[in-house]
């Protein structure tokens, strides 16, 4: 019997629909160390112009534009005056644009008979759906998304089977036509190593950490974007002693410049940059600051840390706050100045903090991965 051939596919817009993709192959590769997985970043197999725009100016609007991010976020997810099958308003143009720019994933498509595509990110799942209803291509897909909230993008038809974080994701993609039996509430996928027991005092020692004050984990992201200065500074004008544990993604700059940031006696301060060891650092913290990000938030939900949000996208990540803070698993600081206040009422209350945590505990898929690549093996 031949071994199974399967296709990961995400795009590198933010540094989530990269870990999603991660979590997903790390969870086939131990289901069956004999199937044959491909994990691809589509922008890694564009034209320079394109992976720019799509890519890079993604992330120039977070940093400059972030309203402007959040209008075309809600735009893009109205319904179109004239709703076509599968919930998508179809443009032509930007999908010939997208091909043309992405002649080697086509290539790859079409080189191997690949068993199922489980996408990480909407533009791999638009384009295989375009060439399924032109019956260029016959690869079954599956979607996975990877916010807390469903958003019309991600609707691309002909699709096996979506996953989604929540119910109500789930009755989002209803309302643009997605029939129930094809959608499993999963969680979002984050690497198994967040479902394994960690010891916070050995985590603590292999971070550096010393844990005789609390300790608060800020994240910037795994491309370290956003008023991360500004929040650091909020942090450090708490007037409770705190051990804080900064990571700036890939972000070499922010470091350097954080590293030399003037420190309270009261505080300690550690600056790191891109680590693989964010399972370990959520694990020690007594509470985590930053954007709500799907994956970063799936992560500190499966390791039961409570959340502090601060400086939501306007958009996917604003939803997702809102989930948060529905379900009682985060604090929301509406600006870094707010931080010394909101902070220590949450660290000077034991019961609150503790009651932050269990709702994480709670709402946390730490097995999500293994959901999805269960299905995929079981469909091929």
């Amino acid at each position: 019997m031949s071994p199974r051939r399967i296709l990961i596919l995400s795009a590198s817009v933010g540094a989530g629909h990269l870990k999603a993709a991660q979590a997903v192959e790390a969870a086939l590769r131990e289901l069956d160390p004999g199937a044959v997985v491909r994990n691809v970043d589509v922008l890694t197999l564009a034209t320079p112009a394109f992976r720019r725009l799509y890519g890079k100016g993604y992330l120039d609007l977070v940093n400059k534009a972030p309203h402007a991010l959040g209008y075309f976020y809600d735009l893009l997810d109205s319904p179109p005056k004239r709703r076509p099958a599968g919930g998508r308003a179809r443009d032509p143009l930007s999908l010939s644009l997208e091909k043309l720019n992405l002649k080697p994933f086509l290539r790859l498509l079409r080189e191997k008979e690949w068993d199922l595509a489980l996408n990480c990110h909407f533009l791999p799942a638009e384009i295989i759906a375009s060439l399924r209803r032109k019956r260029e291509c016959a690869l079954p897909q599956f979607t996975v998304t990877t916010d807390f909230d469903t958003h019309r993008l991600w609707v691309n038809e002909p699709c096996e089977r979506y996953f989604t974080a929540t119910e109500e994701g789930a009755a989002y993609l209803a309302r643009w036509g997605v029939p129930a039996g094809k959608v499993t509430v999963s969680g979002i996928p984050v690497h198994p190593v967040f479902g394994r027991p960690k010891d916070r005092r050995a985590c603590l020692r292999s971070q550096g950490l010393v844990g005789d004050r609390p300790v608060v984990l800020q994240l910037a992201g795994g491309f370290g974007v956003g008023p991360v200065r500004d929040i650091l500074d909020g942090l450090l004008a708490v007037d409770l002693p705190l051990e804080v544990a900064v990571v700036c993604g890939r972000n070499e700059a922010l470091r350097r410049e954080l590293a030399e940031a003037e420190v309270p006696r009261r505080h300690c301060l550690k600056v790191i940059g891109f680590t693989d060891a964010m399972d370990e650092l959520m694990a020690a913290a007594d509470l985590i600051v930053s954007k709500p990000g799907g994956l970063t938030t799936s992560e500190a939900l499966a390791r039961g840390a409570a959340m502090a949000i601060v400086n939501p996208i306007p958009g996917q990540e604003s939803r997702n706050s809102d989930f948060l803070l529905e379900n009682g698993a985060a604090v929301k600081v509406s600006h870094p100045s707010l931080l010394p206040l909101k902070l220590k009422k949450v660290l000077s209350d034991p019961g609150r903090l503790e009651a932050l945590k269990a709702n994480a505990r709670r709402l946390g898929r730490p097995r999500a991965a293994y959901d999805v690549a269960r299905a995929a093996l079981a469909a091929v």
